[in-house]
């Protein structure tokens, strides 16, 4: 008889969502881990007889997924939490946020609100976000520490910040972090112009160069709201996205991410089509601003790549993508007039995958295949509110609370044990937040 091979960590599930292929459900199984990736997926009987692990996990009554993807986000501004509430968008930057970052943003700041962000989404079912917010240098260095897989989106604005005096210096930063983190499997480095009302011509096309040569990914905040569009149309003729096709940023030669987009028309539509652009939808921010809505249910039958993010918790006010996945799921449908619309099996898609095609990393993680990164979580379904359970992809969009997250791996490390942090102290964090709403409040 042949021995049976050691791997890292076995992990036996009552359920497996892989996500590919689309719509599966393996029960009674197991995932094997060895080196930070799946090294197998299998019936646990055949697991038993073929490997063994000083590290196994026995989780009866949880499903297995991979980690969500968290595709837009501010996470220091998880420290702005709740400070400027039920404005719209623009009085909400132009008279509350701008000031307060002004006034409050340093590395310190960035640091700290990142780490407690993280926290967050891995207590959350988080294994990989996408971050803008400056000081970008310091929240990949807190992502490194809390082992968590982020992109970083390095913020190029037209006007001075706290991390540089404008366009050249942000770009000339940029591309400093770009070769530092260039291969690197955890943090990702794209390029952050932050709107098209706040990012002039020149430095668009700057981008554009860069992108194409660097094969950097770019994200920008793009059709947020009408006014935006009405205020494009009227200082310079065309609509935001006819701008940015025209300037080269969006074409096939680069991976840009439009965030947002609330406010889209049907040759809009054709040309993010036409140009396999990805788009971020925030639906939970996008509500909370009466930014608008974006017409999901049209960007999926046009074949676009639709991924998911929070935004920050600023304008959220939290960084739970499971109540993100649902309030995506639920106003796709009236918005569509069409029950059916964004079912369960492709929010979570939306969710996983797509945000990891999105990012450019879906040859590492957004699902459950061998040779991925074991990117996963573990998902307690022994509730009152999982019980019954008779639709496991309906169970998770529409009942599941982020609470029942209580196992986590990213690359093959554990970052949540029975629902407490491993590589961060929880209450070192909270004591950090309170002393910055003191200061701040």
């Amino acid at each position: 008889m042949a021995s049976k091979q050691s791997v890292d960590t076995i992990i036996h599930a009552t359920y497996i969502i892989p996500v590919i292929p689309r719509g599966t459900i393996l029960k009674d199984h197991s995932i094997i881990l060895d080196k930070g990736k799946i090294l197998a997926i299998l019936a646990q009987k055949e697991c038993t007889n073929l490997y063994i692990s000083d590290e196994t996990h026995t989780l009866n009554d949880h499903v297995l997924m991979p980690g969500l993807i968290n595709a837009h986000g501010h996470a220091a501004m998880s420290l702005f939490r709740g400070l400027a509430d039920d404005l719209p968008l623009m009085e909400w930057l132009n008279d509350h946020i701008w000031p307060a970052e002004g006034k409050w943003v340093s590395k310190e700041f960035v640091y700290d609100g990142t780490q407690l962000a993280i926290a967050e989404m891995i207590k959350s079912g988080t294994s990989t976000f996408s971050d803008m917010y400056f000081f970008p240098e310091t929240a990949a260095k807190a992502a490194c520490e809390a082992g968590i897989r982020a992109q970083i989106c390095c913020p190029i604005l037209d006007f001075p910040t706290a991390w540089g005096s404008g366009p050249d210096e942000y770009i000339h930063k940029s591309l400093a972090l770009i070769e530092k983190y260039r291969d690197n499997e955890q943090v990702r480095i794209a390029l952050g112009p932050h709107a098209p009302y706040t990012v002039s011509d020149a430095p668009l096309t700057k981008i554009k160069d860069i992108a194409i040569e660097q094969g950097v990914p770019v994200q920008i905040h793009l059709h947020e709201t009408q006014f935006e569009v009405n205020e494009a149309i009227e200082n310079t003729g065309i609509r935001p996205i006819q701008r940015l096709k025209n300037l080269g940023l969006i074409n096939h030669d680069i991976a840009l991410q439009c965030v947002h987009m609330t406010a889209l028309n049907d040759e809009d539509i054709t040309t993010l089509m036409e140009s396999q652009a990805h788009v971020i939808h925030c639906p939970e921010s996008n509500l909370k601003l009466a930014s608008g809505f974006c017409p999901t249910d049209k960007l999926i039958k046009s074949q676009i790549n639709i991924a998911l993010g929070t935004d920050g918790a600023a304008s959220n006010n939290d960084l739970d993508m499971f109540s993100e996945m649902r309030t995506a799921a639920l106003i796709a449908k009236p918005i569509a007039q069409n029950a059916a619309a964004f079912d369960s099996v492709t929010a979570i898609e939306v969710a996983t995958i797509n945000g990891a095609k999105a990012l450019g990393i879906d040859n590492q993680t957004g699902s459950l295949e061998p040779g991925k990164s074991a990117d996963m979580i573990a998902i307690d379904l022994n509730q009152l509110n999982t019980q019954p359970s008779y639709n496991l992809h309906s169970t998770i969009v529409y009942s599941v609370n982020a609470q029942q997250v209580k196992e986590h791996w990213v690359m093959g490390k554990q970052l949540l044990k029975h629902g407490k942090l491993i590589n961060q102290s929880e209450q070192a964090l909270l004591n950090t937040a309170k002393k910055w709403a003191e200061k701040i409040r």
